[in-house]
């Protein structure tokens, strides 16, 4: 049980210091560490919980600066989309919708980052309605299938431009709702054993300091340095999606 014990604190920290500066990539940088080493059916609900203490101590972070209908058309949209990916993952081809935004997500990042050293001019696009809903039903569908709800939401975010903590502001509310509802699921499904909220308890510290570490250099981070955090971590979420 140590081993476990100090392998999730580990792995949270990471997690948390990460999600803490981008905003999101909690669930995915957890579960490249955990998933070599645990079973899925443990994990899920460790970084379930993670996620939503970590991006609830985000949001209480910049909570004047939330947008308020804009973040709930996400919330709503992603809801409708959640039993969509619970029931592709029944059906079978989730592994192959997964890949496909990974590619996307590689491609994506890549891309940008490689316009950013060539030092050309970033493309831009306008956010609208229509485009939110469907970047957050999109979101939904893959929370349904593996909890990933955060990776198109943060290329969507990069795509705009959006400030780092305007991107923040949209992003942590969002994802910390979105893993409460996950978790309602994943308790009536039975997911939530001794183990896991012995595991969960024991990371707490690691969470919080982590969670303290990143939003510290977060603040400190300029937007230009934000933006190659959240690129990178697009590519390296991408490049897990694609494993």
């Amino acid at each position: 049980m140590w081993a476990e014990i100090l392998l999730v604190s580990a792995g949270g920290f990471l997690a948390a210091f990460c999600a803490s500066i981008a905003g999101f990539a909690f669930v995915l940088v957890g579960a490249a560490v955990l998933l070599q080493f645990m079973a899925p059916a443990l994990v899920a609900p460790i970084l379930v919980i993670g996620s939503l203490i970590v991006q609830g101590i985000g949001t209480v972070a910049v909570w004047r600066d939330i947008p308020w209908p804009r973040m709930w058309l996400y919330v709503g949209t992603a809801t409708l989309g959640i039993p969509l990916g619970i029931a592709v993952l029944a059906l079978g081809p989730a592994r192959w919708i997964v890949a496909g935004v990974g590619v996307l997500l590689v491609v994506y990042a890549g891309y940008t980052l490689a316009r950013i050293a060539l030092r050309m001019a970033p493309a831009r696009l306008h956010a609208s309605a229509g485009r939110d809903a469907a970047v957050g039903f999109a979101s939904g569908i893959l929370g349904g299938i593996g909890g990933y709800v955060g990776a198109l939401v943060g290329m969507w975010a990069d795509m705009q431009a959006m400030a780092p903590r305007d991107t923040r502001a949209l992003m942590q509310p969002f994802i910390a709702i979105m893993q409460a509802i996950t978790i309602l699921g994943l308790a009536f499904t039975g997911f939530f054993t001794r183990e896991a909220a012995i595991l969960t308890a024991t990371a707490v510290p690691a969470l919080l300091l982590g969670t303290w570490l990143g939003l510290r250099a977060g603040r400190r981070l300029p937007a230009q340095g934000f933006r190659l955090v959240l690129l990178s971590l697009l590519l390296v979420s991408g490049i897990f999606l694609l494993l």
